[in-house]
């Protein structure tokens, strides 16, 4: 049986502005298929532009309503994870969410009031998601409901309502 979640290590950029009102902004900028032995809020390197650090694990599950939603994430051309991340205290900043569902990727950016980035999905985890789909996917036919037809001798009389009562409109 497919793992239905899984952690993820990210890895998260603190990027210099030169702006009067920001000196640096903090954004992600890739996920690790596992969770390195590492403590969050590691520094791993980087410039005086750009310094990286892994922000900590988090937990990524997988839904199986969801299985279609992973098949356009995984078809797009360039499979993401949505890595949301919100202000906890100060200048510190928390992983919020993880997701390989892009509309609820998309749904994050909306009035979560985090800083919201699709990352390049690590071809270990595009496996797993893959077996996950491949396990649970049951592809749905759309059926249109037909609409009765109105009676229009109802509609002239201007009865409202069903089920044997009539009432007239004044």
């Amino acid at each position: 049986m497919p793992e239905d979640h899984f952690e993820v290590g990210v890895i998260v950029a603190r990027r210099r502005l030169k702006g009067p009102w920001l000196d640096h902004a903090w954004l992600p900028a890739s996920v690790l298929p596992g969770v390195p032995a590492a403590a969050p809020w590691t520094r791993l390197g980087g410039n005086e532009q750009e310094e990286l650090f892994y922000a900590g694990g988090f937990e990524v599950v997988l839904h199986p309503s969801a299985t279609s939603h992973y098949r356009d994430n995984l078809t797009s051309g360039r499979p993401s994870l949505w890595v949301a991340l919100r202000r906890a205290a100060g200048d510190e900043y928390a992983v919020a969410a993880v997701t390989a569902d892009p509309y609820e990727g998309e749904a994050l950016v909306d009035g979560l009031e985090a800083i919201v980035e699709a990352v390049p999905m690590p071809p270990a985890i595009q496996a797993k998601v893959a077996a996950f789909f491949d396990a649970f996917h049951q592809e749905r036919t759309f059926v249109k409901r037909k609409r009765s037809r109105a009676d229009p001798e109802a509609l002239a009389r201007g009865a409202i309502g069903t089920g044997g009562q009539k009432e007239r409109r004044t």
